[in-house]
This record gives C-alpha cells, sequence and structure tokens, in this order.
C-alpha cells in the first residue's frame, strides 16, 4: 500500500496522477479515498490513468485536455507515448472578465535594489560594455579583441583549463602519462578586474547581416538595436565591413526610433574605410579603452522593485517542471507584477494547447487577436515546413513524463504566474507596458532567451528539470531546478533548487518570494548566476525560418 504522498492530483477534473517517486507495479495506491493498482512500473514524474478510458477519450491535466487515448487503456496504466497523442480543446475569445486576485506583497514594498540609472529612466541590473557586429563577416576582428581585452581587463574564467591543457602537454612531452594529471579547480588567482564598475564586456557574434533575406538584416538590426539601447548596456562599440545588407544607417535609423535620445557612447568601425585590418581593431580598442574610464565612474544607486523586467524561461523541462519550478517562478512573477513591474513570457510553441488560457487573461480583445494571429501565423509556418508545435516534446522531455505538447504547454505557462497579459510583443519588440507580457519567440532555449532581452529583461529566470548551460551576454540568467537530485548532480549550473516543493519541504508560495529575493541580490550586483560567473553568453537572432 501506498498513500497519497506519492502520487499527486493537480485538478480535481484530472484523470491522470503523477508518480512523485519510483512506483512499482502492483503497488496499491490509495488516494482521496479511491484504491488504484499500477499495472505497470511507474517511474518517478510519470503519470497513470486513474479510469478507464476507451480510443478517441480525452486526458486531462491541470484541469484541461493535455491529449486523447489512441487505445483503449485501464486504470493504473502508465501514460505514454504508445497509448496517447496530443489534443486539445477549441479555443475562442471570450467576454475578457477575468478577475486577478493579487498576492499579499507586503513584504517586499519597503525594499529596493541597487541598479544602474540611464538617462531615459530604466533602471539596469548590470554595466556593460558592448560589442557588435553588423554582420558575421566581422566575427573574426570581434573575437581577436575579445581575446585581447578579456584576459587582460580580468574579465576571463578559463584559466583552470588553460593550467589543465598546458599540464597535458607538459606530461606528452615528457613521455609521462596524461592520465594522472587532474584539474585544478583554482590553479592559481584570476586576473584582478581593472574597471570595478564595469561588469563585463560583450560580443554578440552572431551568422548574420548579409546572405540572408532583407527581412532578416531588417530583424537582425532592430534587434541589435534594442540591445544596445538595453539598461544593461553602458555603451557600444560596432563594426562594419561596409557592403553587407544591415547598413550602419539602417542601424542607427532603427536605435533612434526605439529611442529618440539615444544618448550613450557609441562608437562605430567600418573596416573598409579603414587603412588595414590591424590598424581598425587597434583604434577599436584604443577608443573603446578611453570610453571604460568613462563608464567605470557610473554607480550602483538604490532603484523601486517596479523597474525591474524578469523574463521567465524553461528548458530541459522534465514531469515535474510544472508542479515545482515553473509556479514558482509564477508566484515570483505574480509578486513583481503586483509592485508595478514587468514580466516576459516568451515560447510560443510552448503556448500550444493552453491558448484559451492566454485568451481567458487578456487584458482586451485587441492584445487576444494579436496573440492568436501570431500563434497561428507561426504554426501555419511550421506546418508549411511539415513540421508543427504538437510534435515539440523532445525525447529528454518524453523521458522525464511529458507525453504530449499540450501537456508541456499547460505546465509551463505556469511559470507566468496569474496576472492578466496586458501586451503581445512580435519578436524585436521591446515591452512598454507593466505587467505580464508576451514575447513571440520560439522555443529553441537562446533564440527565445536572445529575443525576451531585446524585449527588455534585466534578469531572466529560467527552469529546468534535465539541466541545461544557458546564459545571456547582458542579462544575468538565474538556473532554477525543478527537483533535488538534479540541483545536486549540476551544481555548478544550479542557482535555485525547488525541489522541496515535490518533497513537501516547502509550498510554491515560500519559494516564489525566496526567488524574488534571490532576483534583488542578483539585481544589486551582490549574487552572481552561475551562467554569468561562467560566461554563458548564448546569443542567436531568430531569423523568420521555422525554429521550434
Amino acid at each position: 500500500m501506498v498513500t497519497d504522498k506519492s502520487v499527486l492530483q493537480i485538478n480535481k477534473e484530472d484523470n491522470v496522477l503523477i508518480a512523485l517517486r519510483n512506483l512499482s507495479m502492483g503497488t496499491h495506491i490509495y488516494h482521496h479515498s479511491c484504491r488504484y493498482i499500477l499495472l505497470e512500473d511507474i517511474p518517478a514524474k510519470h503519470k497513470f490513468f486513474t479510469a478507464d478510458l476507451k480510443a478517441g477519450e480525452p486526458v486531462y491535466m491541470y484541469g484541461t485536455v493535455v491529449g486523447k487515448v489512441n487505445k483503449n487503456v485501464k486504470t493504473g496504466a502508465l501514460m505514454s507515448v504508445d497509448n496517447t497523442f496530443h489534443a486539445t480543446d477549441e479555443f475562442r475569445i471570450g467576454s475578457f472578465a477575468f478577475n486577478w486576485q493579487k498576492p499579499d506583497v507586503g513584504r517586499f514594498k519597503q525594499k529596493c535594489f541597487k541598479g544602474f540609472h540611464r538617462s531615459d529612466g530604466k533602471v539596469g541590473t548590470a554595466n556593460y560594455w558592448l560589442f557588435i557586429p553588423t554582420v558575421f563577416c566581422e566575427n573574426r576582428n570581434l573575437d581577436v579583441i575579445k581575446d585581447a581585452l578579456h584576459q587582460s581587463l580580468g574579465y576571463s574564467n578559463d584559466n583552470k583549463y588553460r593550467n589543465f591543457t598546458r599540464h597535458l602537454i607538459e606530461a606528452f612531452q615528457a613521455g609521462t602519462d596524461p592520465e594522472n594529471v587532474v584539474l585544478d579547480p583554482q590553479p592559481f588567482s584570476p586576473v584582478k578586474k581593472t574597471f570595478a564598475n564595469l561588469d563585463g564586456i560583450k560580443f554578440l557574434n552572431h551568422t548574420g547581416g548579409c546572405g540572408g533575406t532583407r527581412q532578416d538584416a531588417q530583424t537582425l538590426s532592430r534587434l541589435l538595436a534594442a540591445y544596445a539601447d538595453h539598461p544593461n548596456v553602458a555603451g557600444i562599440t560596432l563594426l562594419s565591413l561596409g557592403c553587407q545588407h544591415l547598413q550602419v544607417a539602417d542601424f542607427k535609423n532603427d536605435l533612434y526610433q526605439l529611442n529618440q535620445k539615444f544618448d550613450k557612447p557609441l562608437l562605430i568601425f567600418e573596416q573598409q574605410l579603414a587603412l588595414s585590418e590591424e590598424a581598425l581593431i587597434k583604434e577599436a580598442i584604443f577608443e573603446t579603452f578611453k570610453q571604460l574610464i568613462e563608464t567605470n565612474k557610473q554607480q550602483r544607486e538604490d532603484a523601486p522593485l517596479d523597474k525591474l523586467c524578469i523574463g521567465v524561461k524553461c528548458g530541459g523541462s522534465d514531469g515535474f517542471s510544472g508542479i515545482s519550478a515553473n509556479p514558482a517562478v509564477g508566484h515570483c512573477a505574480d509578486l513583481l507584477v503586483a509592485l508595478g513591474g514587468r514580466v516576459l513570457l516568451a515560447e510560443f510553441p510552448e503556448l500550444f494547447g493552453a491558448e484559451q488560457q492566454i485568451i481567458d487573461r487578456s487584458a482586451n480583445e485587441f492584445v487576444a487577436e494579436k496573440f492568436i494571429r501570431l500563434m497561428t501565423e507561426y504554426n501555419d509556418l511550421a506546418h508549411n515546413a511539415g513540421s508543427g508545435f504538437h510534435i515539440n516534446p523532445s525525447p529528454g522531455n518524453i523521458k522525464d513524463g511529458l507525453i504530449t505538447d499540450a501537456m508541456k504547454s499547460t505546465g509551463a505557462v505556469k511559470k507566468a504566474g496569474t496576472s492578466p497579459v496586458v501586451d503581445v510583443l512580435d519578436y524585436g519588440e521591446v515591452a512598454t507596458k507593466t505587467g505580464l507580457n508576451l514575447v513571440c519567440t520560439p522555443e529553441n532555449d537562446v533564440e527565445a532567451t536572445t529575443g525576451q532581452v531585446a524585449a527588455g529583461a534585466t534578469i531572466i529566470l529560467f527552469t529546468t528539470g534535465l539541466g541545461t548551460p544557458t546564459g545571456n551576454p547582458i542579462c544575468p540568467t538565474v538556473k532554477i531546478s525543478s527537483n533535488s537530485a538534479l540541483a545536486s548532480k549540476m551544481n555548478d549550473v544550479i542557482d535555485i533548487d525547488t525541489g522541496g516543493i515535490i518533497s513537501g519541504e516547502h509550498s510554491i508560495e515560500e519559494m516564489g518570494e525566496e526567488i524574488l529575493e534571490y532576483c534583488i541580490r542578483v539585481a544589486s550586483g551582490e549574487e552572481v548566476p552561475k551562467a554569468v560567473s561562467l560566461n554563458q553568453d548564448d546569443f542567436i537572432p531568430w531569423k523568420r525560418g521555422v525554429s521550434l
């Protein structure tokens, strides 16, 4: 006999139970006065049916349809891709009578964070100098400059690997066994930062700017302009070849359309106008260094929490993501919205199956219609390429209990909390309204976070059940695990463990408040997320082809 502490029913309408630990075939499960006998082993994070279902009947989870069975199934059978396929209810625009119950934010009302104040009123959680190429032809020059600046200015963190490689070479040259060489976690003290008030120098290498469609170049220009105008950026060095689709004039036009009062230092170098490549690189380093001296004079000052803009994202999800990490982040999101801040939810393929929830929470008909239009256009694009949102669960998702895209989506949307949707943004658009905003991006981790930061995110909360090293060049990315086993195994990647929700040690609300407290420390420079300390600077602009 096993009590209901080993299983979870999210909604009373659900006809599946979630195994919170591995359960063996033949086990008797007692839950809400009902007894279930397991017909097969049920791994932790997976589900079993609580009723006999005939082929074509719906499967309910989170109180909504997440699939249908393709064959007759018995009570106690494992839910799997062999017996369940993706299905959802039809969605429609309703009456917009949504009534949000704000959480109690008394604990946070008097709190602030120490950020970098910009002249346009925005506040950064970090202070970066940004190198941008208008075209992929300049990537090599950026790499040369990065190699020159990172180590000498104290922003490199790969000393232990350089030392490890050097010892391997020494062992090879001495004819000894390299198996005896060990990785010293701290072989020697890192170079001290030259500029105490500059968090880093970042480089947005990309593969665009020329060779693709003009539309791709236009989208890239708007994206790069949004990064240049981002509150976490103090100044920009722009490298251009000269003949590419994305011209410097186009970039500047997009930048000043975005912010007519843009006044950050903007250094522009065009290679085809330079005397030589060496001259270009030397001048770019010299002029940038002079600006870094001025940038270092900027200091953190108190700012209210309503100046925070948090992007919520999940990747490498598992069967616990929708019941621990995502709801905890969702409560954090609700707290920030109640305090007057902004929250950005991306990944439109992960809203497939949760459309009605989003529509019902839309602030007005315009917001709902824009959401439906962007979802429909994106899904049609996928179908035209012979794909579709419905095939989104990855092998890792499926292995760890996420069987259909609708199941994944209903769990994924939990990280957006419960507040109204105030706006819907296309890729490259910047959030201007306080509250919960949707950002149209692919599910792909890096393309999604790249788009969220362009929309204005100054911190990203990234939940994961399987583990992922994703970060962003200019936006601190906080990794939150759905289970304690992952947090222990990948403790060099994970910042916060919400596994206590699964074990019953913590409530969703407690973890949500803890996450917001962590965000305040990160925004103040008091806490450095693992992705930042590891320089996980992932940046991939979305081309308007299909990317799921």
